[in-house]
Parts: structure tokens; sequence; C-alpha cells
């Protein structure tokens, strides 16, 4: 949110079905200056993604090339489908004194905040696991067995919230949207 010098990097992570892309689609519409950071993934696209505003779809063979020359800031295996946060256009945003905000998994948040110490972690979790449960079968995407893989692998997650800087619980899209403008703000207010 500042204009020059070096940005911030903010990093929101949560469960299947928290309502992260929710939270961010409003955040930033009333931040519009802030760069959300668009992972490669090896999954196929959803009905309605477009490549490379959701996701750059990209092969395993490409996926495993970026890897291996370190192209990636973070990469991790989620059910089954390879997902990495490509280096170089959030390094340019950050040194060019853009605030980059990323979507990742758990794992790739531990990555991104021992590579990068300065980063702010965000956890927005469901207001309760029923709820999130509700809004998983709500999303129709899900047959039995996967959904329950994805509420085990969400109880689990939700266990690492104690590792994140800040907790946003998103039972109101207003309040939630609200608490992340506040956390984005400079932490230092001479910066």
């Amino acid at each position: 949110m500042r204009p020059s010098g070096h940005g911030h990097l903010f990093v929101i992570s949560g469960p299947s079905g928290a309502g992260k892309s929710t939270v961010i689609r409003s955040l930033l519409s009333r931040e519009p200056e802030l760069v959300l950071s668009v992972s490669d993934t090896t999954r196929p696209a959803r009905p309605g993604e477009r490549r490379g505003i959701e996701y750059n779809f990209v092969s395993r063979e490409d996926f495993f090339g970026k890897r291996d020359r370190g192209e990636y800031l973070e990469s991790a295996e989620v059910y089954g489908h390879l997902y990495g946060t490509p280096r170089i256009p959030v390094e340019h945003h950050l040194a060019n004194g853009r605030d980059v905000l990323l979507e990742i998994d758990i794992q790739g948040a531990a990555m991104v905040k021992r590579a990068m110490p300065e980063a702010v972690l965000v956890f927005i979790e469901p207001p309760s696991l029923d709820e999130l449960s509700a809004r998983l079968r709500g999303r129709g995407t899900e047959d039995p067995d996967s959904l329950s893989r994805r509420m085990r692998a969400s109880y689990d997650e939700l266990k690492a919230k104690g590792t994140y800087d800040h907790i946003v619980v998103n039972d109101d899209l207003g309040r939630a949207t609200g608490d992340l403008v506040r956390i984005l703000e400079p932490r230092n207010p001479s910066e």
C-alpha cells in the first residue's frame, strides 16, 4: 500500500471452504492496488476459471522443470495436484513497492515464511466445522469420498492456525474483509 520502496508480502491460507477466495475478492475490490499472485497448478480448470486469472494451468512436466530450476517461491502437492508460486513476479512487485497477496496452503505458507521471514501470515477460518462442511457440500464439486478427505484435511489445517501471525474468522464477509484491511495497514507508520 506504499507507492515506493519495498512492498510487503501477505500470505493467506485456510481450509477448503473457509471462503478465502471470496474474502480476497472483497479485499481487492476495496484495495485495488494490491497484487494477487497467480499460482501455477497441474489440476484441470474448474468451470469458470480462466488461465492467468485464477491459476496458470501447466503440465506436470512444465511444473517439474520450473521447480527444478528454482522458479517457485514455494510448491506443494495438494489432493494429487501440484501448486507453485512463481518467484519472479512476486519479487518484481515487492521490489517496486507493491504489496503482494499469496493465497496458498498451509505447507506453502510455512515454506514462504522460511524463505521470507518478513512475510505476514493470515489464516482464514470458517465459523465452525459444521459451516465448513455445509460450504463444501454447497459447492457441488465433491463426491462423498473427496468431501470426507477434505474435511479431515481441514481439521488438520485448523490445528496449524497457531503458527500464523493473524487469524480472521469468516463468519461475515464485511467483517472479515475489514479485518484483513486492518492487518494490511502499514505495520510501522514511519514507512
